[in-house]
């Protein structure tokens, strides 16, 4: 009976989760009628026509914000993994002067919030010339200006024994020897976590975007979204609702394709034998 109950409350709180991403998909089936004036879940008069016209919507086809979307989050994951792996070495690994206060300075940023920068970064990148271009969004993120993704790594090779390091050093390897050969392979799900949080938190972002990227050939997936509702009162919510389907779709995939590393990382500490 126990085990009933238990199962049952798991089914409620499962079905609570999905119902807003089901409400989505089916209504990006039903009629433009159906779509305010019914409240049932399920569309009455299934139609697959807001796909070809939402994705045909715009002056630009939704496959080129697709494409800036991939393109961003794509260098973005290699950027931030690069970087970061780099600087987490340095703090989880090597000696210096002030690392201590330096780590703490970099744990403080995690306090600031966002937002608060966009105005003089927003100058700073004007001057640059670098506003409606991709820079903006990928360039800061090689100097490994994620400090999450930097105190994940960094906790993930503490974990890893030291007497590996010193072990190699007796063979005669140095500091980059070391990473390359012993700390690389061993953050393999360090650097999947981290990967598979950069993309989706990338394709996910909506403010970054729409301040730094004008034209509407550069603008992403996020920002597309937003052009369904204009300032007139418009509304193409069909459109809307199905491009917000197939804008799951690679979030999903990615997440899938390495589900299994992820766990790998959870489960394990990188170390075998």
């Amino acid at each position: 009976m126990r085990h009933f109950v238990r199962l049952l409350i798991l089914l409620g709180l499962m079905a609570l989760v999905l119902y807003p991403l089901l409400w989505m998909v089916s209504t990006s089936f039903k009629p433009d009628d159906e779509i305010v004036g019914s409240v049932s879940l399920w569309p009455g008069n299934a139609t697959t026509a807001h796909y070809p016209a939402g994705w045909s919507s715009m002056d630009v086809g939704f496959g080129t914000f697709f494409w800036n979307s991939t393109v961003i989050a794509g260098l973005t994951v290699l950027a931030n993994c690069a970087s970061c792996l780099l600087a987490a070495y340095a703090f989880a690994r090597l000696r210096f002067r002030g690392r201590g206060l330096y780590f703490a300075a970099m744990i403080g940023t995690l306090l600031l919030p966002g937002h608060v920068l966009i105005v003089p970064q927003y100058i700073l990148f004007k001057a640059f010339d670098w506003i409606d271009t991709t820079a903006p969004l990928i360039v800061p993120k090689l100097l490994a200006t994620e400090a999450f993704f930097i105190f994940l790594m960094v906790q993930f090779m503490r974990g890893i024994p030291r007497e590996l390091d010193d072990a190699a050093r007796i063979d005669g390897a140095g500091p980059y020897q070391v990473f390359l050969k012993i700390i690389l392979p061993l953050s393999r799900p360090a650097l999947v976590t981290s990967a598979i949080f950069s993309f989706i938190w990338t394709w996910n972002d909506f403010f970054t975007q729409l301040i730094y990227l004008n034209d509407l050939e550069n603008i992403t997936v996020p920002v597309a979204l937003r052009n369904f509702l204009d300032s007139t009162g418009q509304t193409s919510l069909g459109p809307m609702f199905a491009m917000s389907v197939l804008s799951l779709l690679p979030v999903f995939a990615f997440f899938v394709a390495f589900q299994r590393m992820l766990v790998q990382g959870i489960n394990t500490t990188g170390l075998k034998g």
